[in-house]
């Protein structure tokens, strides 16, 4: 609609509100704030004008500053000090005066009741122009009132993880749009992986956005989500809903992933267990035939074709003490990588103290194989004088095998 018919019909903005979920305690924590307009019997968003970098700044914050006002009166009335209200706002706007306007609208409702600490300011990193550093002097200041910070939109468009990592949110807002494509790359995986790390790091809780369907739920769920909001939980409304809305249903959701997870684990426990007892079996078979590493690979890719593209051996501080046996059309030697040092790859030393305390094989994650690009997982088998089998395992292997990829 035209930004002239928001303008002229202020009166007319009305504030939605779309509720957030927790996983702890499977019920509504808090409320997103979206800003609607009555126009001709129709209900309809207002992101389109905030969005029009054509309508003039203080239009904008006109409108903002009234669906503000309005939210907090009616959140209010609620009576819950528990509850969070998140608030968006445009970082570049907010900063034109340095964001004082936005706090004494804060602090006017304090007066009547609001606690701060039940403010979430919502921005998106990746649409900021200005300096970086005096955004983060802002957010620092807000925090001191116990306003509670939030970036969005991360996982739709680009974002720097290391400006992120400097501004220190108290939430992370994945969006999991990406997920409703027919096959998402491995890399926006990845992506949502770094930035699971990342907050773990700064201490950041993560809150998904837009589950619209089962498995981007489960996804959340599985991946550290402690808060989650999307079409699949609520749409956004008038009036605020029940705090325990969806409870028994995310109760159920939860105990079917729960389920479906341990069974997996459960299949990869036996898993490794099988394929330690197999390799051991190789071991006291044929190990003690050869005094030469190299003759040693040669004979396990003949037992292992069926599974493995590429045999190593190292000793505790990651130097290759072997060549590089690896499979392209046949088995082939490698000899360039003898005496190459691993110890750089992360959990690559942790790794070696648990077998070197364990005394058995295990298992890695699933990963990408710098050179092949497919996912794949080690099985890492200590042998003696602290040195160390590695099988790399391939992916059409993986493949068959439930519950390994």
């Amino acid at each position: 609609m035209d930004p002239l018919d928001v303008l002229t019909n202020v009166e007319k903005v009305i504030p939605y509100y779309q509720a957030i979920f927790s996983a702890d305690e499977q019920r509504v924590i808090g409320y997103e704030v979206f800003g609607r307009i009555q126009h001709n019997d129709e209900i309809k968003s207002l992101g389109p004008f905030f969005q029009d970098e054509n309508v003039p700044d203080e239009y904008r914050i006109e409108v903002d500053d009234y669906i503000l006002h309005m939210s907090i009166e009616e959140f209010l009335q609620l009576y819950d000090q528990e509850l969070l209200l998140f608030i968006n706002r445009d970082a570049n706007i907010l900063m034109l005066d340095h964001g004082e306007s936005f706090l004494q609208i804060l602090l006017e409702k304090q007066e009547l009741g609001l606690k701060l600490n039940q403010i979430v300011l919502e921005i998106t990193e990746h649409n900021f122009k200005g300096d970086i550093e005096q955004l983060y002097h802002l957010l620092t200041y807000y925090r001191t009132y116990g306003i509670k910070i939030a970036i969005d939109n991360i996982g739709k468009a680009s974002s720097n993880l290391d400006r992120i990592g400097m501004l220190s949110p108290d939430i992370l807002k994945i969006d999991l749009q990406p997920l409703r494509l027919t096959s998402p790359s491995q890399s926006y995986y990845d992506v949502l992986y770094s930035i699971s790390l990342l907050a773990r790091k700064i201490g950041a809780t993560l809150l998904y956005e837009d589950v619209e369907v089962n498995y981007q739920l489960q996804y959340a769920w599985k991946n550290g989500g402690r808060y989650y909001q999307g079409f699949f939980l609520d749409r956004p409304k008038r009036q605020f809903i029940r705090q325990d809305h969806c409870k028994e249903r995310l109760k159920q959701e939860f105990q079917h992933y729960i389920s479906a997870e341990k069974k997996k684990l459960e299949r990869l426990y036996h898993f490794t267990e099988d394929f330690h007892y197999r390799i051991d079996q190789l071991i006291s078979k044929i190990g003690k035939q050869y005094s030469d590493y190299n003759q040693l690979l040669k004979e396990l890719s003949v037992h292992l074709n069926d599974c493995s593209f590429r045999i190593y051996i190292c000793d505790e501080d990651g130097f290759q003490q072997s060549v590089n046996i690896y499979k392209n059309n046949g088995w082939e030697i490698q000899p360039n990588y003898f005496m190459k040092n691993w110890s750089w790859r992360p959990y690559f030393l942790a790794n070696i103290m648990k077998m070197r305390f364990d005394k058995k094989g295990f298992l890695s994650d699933v990963y990408s194989d710098i050179e092949k690009g497919d996912l794949i997982r080690t099985f890492s088998y200590p042998l003696q004088q602290n040195h160390y089998l590695f099988i790399d395992l391939s992916y059409e292997f993986l493949y068959e095998q439930e519950g390994l990829l």
